[in-house]
């Protein structure tokens, strides 16, 4: 019996590990392929008074598929999470204990980035457009950015009802955030809690130690 399993499953096995192999490589080739795509410093001067931005915020499901321009963008990330004390590295929305363990992915068309808040950059993390899976909604294919925040929870100290309290908390910050700079700007979004967190963690190559707390499309109304 035992011959019989080296002699059929062995060579199964070999076909297997060269497919696994080739496909891995494959996908890490296509990785290198991204750019870092360097942002612009934000634009202080632009957007409605903070009432303003307040009275027309709202959750909106309808999407156009046109592409944010890179200035937009730019000023998209940093109102949720970016730097605007330098001096400090602290940021537009506060964290607990200063810990920052919110981590913003942009999924787009092109592929998954990692925004680095210090740099102003995307750095790029999958060529590969995830967008799909970012919400059980079809919407979330249709609308140009989708936004995954993250939970760095080594960056966190404690049990879990503290880390999960406090990074929910955080990202709830970053989230209107973004919803008042959609406001001043004219743009549709919704945060997204219907999501395949486990399937999604598994496309975008997470650890153990990184949870995904929220999703959030960005884009144009249809």
């Amino acid at each position: 019996m035992i011959t019989l399993m080296r002699k059929y499953l062995w060579p199964a096995f070999l076909v297997l590990s060269t497919v696994t192999f080739l496909f891995s490589g494959a996908c890490g080739v296509l990785a290198e392929e991204l750019e870092p795509i360097k942002l612009s410093a934000p634009r202080l001067e632009k957007g409605k008074l903070l009432m303003e931005a307040l009275s027309e915020r709202q959750s909106s499901r309808s999407f156009s598929s046109e592409p944010l321009p890179i200035e937009v963008l730019s000023d998209l990330l940093w109102a949720a999470f970016g730097v605007n004390r330098p001096d400090s590295g602290r940021r537009t929305a506060p964290s607990a204990r200063n810990w920052q363990e919110i981590d913003i992915y942009v999924a787009m068309e092109k592929g998954l980035y990692l925004y680095d808040a210090g740099q102003n950059v995307l750095q790029p993390v999958l060529a590969q457009d995830i967008r799909a899976a970012c919400g059980l909604q079809a919407f979330t294919q249709i609308a140009p950015v989708d936004l995954i925040f993250v939970a760095d929870l080594s960056k966190m100290s404690g049990d879990k009802t503290i880390t999960d309290f406090y990074s929910a908390t955080d990202t709830g910050f970053i989230s209107q955030n973004v919803y008042l700079f959609c406001a001043s700007e004219g743009l549709s979004t919704v945060v997204l809690g219907w999501v395949d967190r486990i399937r999604l963690a598994e496309i975008m190559g997470l650890k153990e130690n990184q949870k995904i707390v929220l999703t959030q499309p960005v884009g144009y109304a249809e």
